[in-house]
């Protein structure tokens, strides 16, 4: 068992220093803006004015709520639960012996901790969600790119090992369906009722916000590293 663990670990050392290592200038920019809190508002926003414009009010205030929730699971469950549990420095953490090796990005290390990543559970279990309410595959598969994204973003920046973005992948899906499942017991007939038209073009705002966003990072990180 002792060796199974630590070819694991070696196995994920060796793939996170592969990915951080693989940098430049440009990538740095990117990534930086990319794995911003704040730069996806308008996404999040197209996502909820999509379900305004196609469901009832009590399905939108059960849709804003439960998101919330699934936020605050998905951080408490990887920050606050599992983090001080494991303890697990993260690979840009100065006491982590690999640290030397990692190449950091404008003195971003992050926290302490870094098992599981919350980013990944929070960006995986949105994926995760609107693919369960919307069942749309275009949405689906765009939220999916964009959820794998952000994980690497994260490995990239050192900031996790390629394991703590899996483990928080599993952390969102697990949380998404158990909170998708209250959402559709509590909301049962008015979800049945109301749902979206199959050939509703609005549904593919949310994709094309996105793209927008993706064309203006990448022009963004022709200049110089800005936070969000």
């Amino acid at each position: 068992m002792q060796t199974l663990l630590t070819f694991l670990q070696t196995l994920d050392t060796n793939a996170t220093l592969f990915i951080n290592g693989m940098h430049c200038s440009y990538l740095d920019n990117f990534m930086m803006i990319y794995t911003g809190r704040f730069i996806w508002i308008p996404l999040y926003l197209s996502l909820f004015i999509v379900m305004m414009r196609n469901f009832p009010w009590r399905v939108n205030v059960a849709f804003l709520a439960v998101t919330i929730l699934l936020v605050a699971v998905n951080d408490q469950v990887s920050s606050s639960l599992i983090r001080p549990f494991i303890g697990r420095l993260r690979p840009s953490n100065p006491m982590n012996p690999i640290s030397a090796f990692i190449h950091v990005v404008d003195g971003y290390r992050g926290g302490r901790y870094g098992f599981p990543s919350a980013h990944a559970a929070n960006c995986f279990g949105t994926a995760v969600f609107v693919y369960y309410v919307f069942r749309r595959s275009v949405l689906s598969k765009v939220f999916a790119a964009w959820a794998i994204l952000m994980c690497y973003s994260r490995v990239y920046l050192g900031v996790h090992y390629v394991g703590d973005v899996l483990l928080g992948c599993l952390v969102g899906w697990i949380n998404a369906t158990i909170i998708y499942a209250f959402f559709r017991w509590s909301m049962r007939k008015t979800t049945e009722t109301f749902k979206p038209h199959p050939n509703c073009c609005k549904l593919y705002t949310p994709s094309m916000v996105c793209g927008i966003e993706l064309a203006t990072i990448l022009i963004l990180a022709t200049f110089t590293i800005f936070k969000f």
